[in-house]
């Protein structure tokens, strides 16, 4: 059965974006880049809330056609594109890119979709994590936590009414201070 993995990277104080919606601070190396397009190359697809889809969609498409981009990131606006989609929203009926659009996290349709064959699947989205986590749908963490301390923003973990036992299953740390934080949830 295939697992679903949210996949985030957050400051050292625990948040994923500044107020602004500003993830400029993110530190994605070539080294860190690589490292994940391994692990999106095994999967099977990606999850995302709107806002996330929307800022993936207006810069990947066409992302490799740019001169100056590496290599790694080459490699993974081809993933990106190539992967099957799932973008949880009320407001959208249809989005591009080999993308579904699913409108409210039910437990039974994750679980069917969890059940077709193939690799793992990419979580991404802080409200779409936190609605995944009160239903215990998250079965693996893998938080990129980055050398930046903020002092404000959104917190990746905001909903005060979760509270969950994880189990450490791998870090690691990359050249440029990231640290990969690798949990199990208690059901996985």
């Amino acid at each position: 059965m295939r697992r679903i993995i949210l996949m985030m990277s957050v400051s050292l104080d625990g948040y994923f974006e500044r107020l602004d919606r500003d993830i400029s601070w993110h530190l994605v190396d070539d080294e860190l880049l690589r490292y994940l397009n391994g692990r999106f190359r095994t999967m099977s697809a990606f999850m995302s809330g709107r806002i996330t889809h929307e800022l993936m969609a207006g810069y990947w498409p066409a992302a490799d056609q740019d001169p100056d981009l590496s290599a790694p990131m080459r490699e993974f606006a081809g993933i990106w594109r190539g992967m099957p989609k799932f973008v949880f929203s009320r407001t959208l009926t249809q989005a591009g890119w080999n993308t579904t659009v699913i409108h409210d996290v039910v437990p039974e349709h994750i679980a069917e979709l969890k059940a077709r064959p193939g690799g793992d699947i990419a979580l991404s989205g802080a409200n779409l994590a936190s609605a995944f986590m009160r239903q215990g749908l998250i079965d693996e963490f893998r938080i990129l936590v980055h050398p930046v301390v903020l002092g404000k923003g959104r917190p990746l973990f905001e909903d005060p009414d979760i509270s969950m036992s994880l189990r450490l299953m791998e870090t690691r740390s990359f050249g440029n201070g990231v640290v990969l934080l690798h949990y199990s949830s208690g059901g996985a």
